[in-house]
């Protein structure tokens, strides 16, 4: 299956961390924005819940 990454506002390295992050390890979504923010990428929670509901497949 092929996604595409066509429009995003990020970097698609900075949106696979994210999900990739999320789901190893199971943080939530307000958790992850600031670990994102600590790494200077600022993404609000809602953009990421819908990263995590649109890219996670691709881990799988």
């Amino acid at each position: 299956m092929t996604v595409s990454f066509k429009g995003a506002h990020f970097p698609k390295t900075v949106i696979l961390f994210a999900v990739f992050f999320y789901v190893r390890y199971t943080v939530s979504y307000r958790d992850l924005e600031e670990i994102m923010a600590e790494r200077g990428v600022r993404v609000d929670h809602a953009t990421l819940n819908r990263w995590v509901a649109k890219y996670a497949s691709l881990l799988g």
